[in-house]
């Protein structure tokens, strides 16, 4: 598995050998020593699947307190944009975002540490997302901040048709706590 780094400290983009042949492929998508090798010592403790419909944007998401969350995320059919935003307040890179298109047919990976919100949007027919968590879901601790903040100003490659009640309720950037603090990481 080839690791990539991207513009942001701690986000990473992987890429599997993937080996096709007659049959379809082959491809190995989560080896723990793929990650000790990287200096990246995890510990997953829940999956998560969602079905989605071309239009939806699901986030922008993060838990906090001992229930924060790193996240290993793939896409096992159709095609998304998943974007990570840096919500480590006295970051270099404190609210700026990564954007990464994932799909069953590139079999890319991003790793999303503690530390940023998560969202993505679908932008094929139908997607089936996949994640590995680092920590359990807390209804309590979880937080949102609202997809369309102009100060994030993400541009989701779609138009937002389907969003949830909870996602449309989202807290404004400039709103968010202190949760997070880049030098804590």
């Amino acid at each position: 598995m080839e690791f990539s780094k991207t513009a942001i400290d701690g986000v990473l983009v992987l890429k599997p050998k993937v080996f096709p042949d007659d049959r379809g492929f082959f491809f190995e998508s989560y080896s723990e020593k793929n990650f000790l090798e990287e200096g990246l010592f995890l510990d997953f403790v829940q999956d998560n699947i969602s079905f989605s419909k071309k239009g939806t944007i699901r986030g922008l998401h993060y838990q906090v307190g001992e229930f924060a969350q790193g996240k290993l995320c793939q896409v096992l059919s159709g095609k998304v944009l998943d974007v990570a935003v840096d919500v480590r307040f006295d970051s270099p890179t404190f609210g700026q975002h990564v954007a990464v298109e994932l799909s069953g047919d590139n079999h890319n990976q991003i790793w999303i540490p503690p530390g940023f919100a998560h969202g993505f949007s679908v932008l094929s027919d139908t997607a089936i997302f996949h994640y590995k968590c680092t920590a359990f879901y807390s209804k309590q601790d979880e937080r949102a901040i609202l997809f369309n903040d102009p100060d994030l100003n993400i541009d989701w490659k779609v138009d937002a048709l389907n969003i949830s009640e909870k996602d449309l309720k989202g807290k404004s950037f400039k709103d968010i706590d202190k949760d997070f603090i880049y030098s804590d990481f």
